[in-house]
């Protein structure tokens, strides 16, 4: 009975020094060192987002109508005239005719059945300016919401200027040009202090010292008296 029970512990023993080996054999084995080099370098993606550009500054329409040529916004015209009449006394189209635009009351021509929209904007805009006539034309159902006009607007401002210069031709007593704003003031760099107006340069120096006196003019040396003549 005491020998069948060695057999067991032995056979016990056994299993696990077999196993032990088999676990070291298999490390030794399938042992996957780190190579010295990657053979592939994944970078992480860059943000695809770029920063949002500035919008381009506006420029006045009293200011682009200083350059602008009447000559090459006829050739402008020629797209309009799909919908609209450039002559005086001309006929309605789809759009009205706008011989003497500049200046005119909005919604007023007659014969033409305006929008709901373009009546509720002559209510605050009153009359065709050069500054809402460069603003419908940059966007028509932008600036007038509710216009029927289906076109979609011209961004080019050289273009769109000529176009206005144009128009101001159809009319029998053409509106003035308006004048061109005057260009703002340059402003100081920044960190640059500003000075008060008025205020003028110190003279050089230290801080909070008066200015040097002139020197004083040097004081003539006395005259020397006249020596008698010698007797003979």
């Amino acid at each position: 009975m005491e020998s069948q029970s060695y057999k067991y512990t032995g056979a016990f023993l056994a299993a696990v020094f077999v196993m032990m080996s088999a676990s070291l054999l298999s490390d030794v084995i399938f042992d996957s060192p780190d190579p010295e080099k990657e053979g592939y370098h994944i970078e992480p993606l860059a943000s695809t987002s770029a920063a949002p550009e500035k919008a381009a500054p506006v420029v006045p329409i009293a200011t682009l109508l200083q350059s602008a040529d009447p000559a090459k916004g006829q050739d402008v015209f020629k797209r309009c005239q799909a919908c609209h009449t450039g002559e005086k006394g001309g006929p309605n189209k789809v759009g009205p005719d706008l011989w003497d635009i500049v200046n005119r009351p909005i919604a007023s021509h007659p014969g033409f059945s305006y929008s709901a929209g373009m009546k509720e904007f002559a209510t605050t805009a009153k009359t065709w300016t050069y500054d809402h006539l460069n603003g419908f034309l940059t966007s028509p159902k932008n600036y007038v919401k509710g216009t029927a006009m289906g076109f979609a607007g011209d961004k080019n401002d050289a273009e769109r200027a000529n176009l206005i210069a144009y128009l101001r031709t159809l009319s029998d007593n053409p509106a003035p040009l308006p004048e061109a704003p005057a260009p703002e003031a340059a402003k100081p760099a920044e960190g640059e202090p500003t000075k008060p107006a008025g205020e003028t340069e110190k003279p050089a120096g230290a801080e909070g010292q008066p200015a040097e006196k002139p020197a004083a003019p040097a004081e003539p040396a006395p005259a020397t008296p006249a020596q008698p003549a010698p007797k003979h």
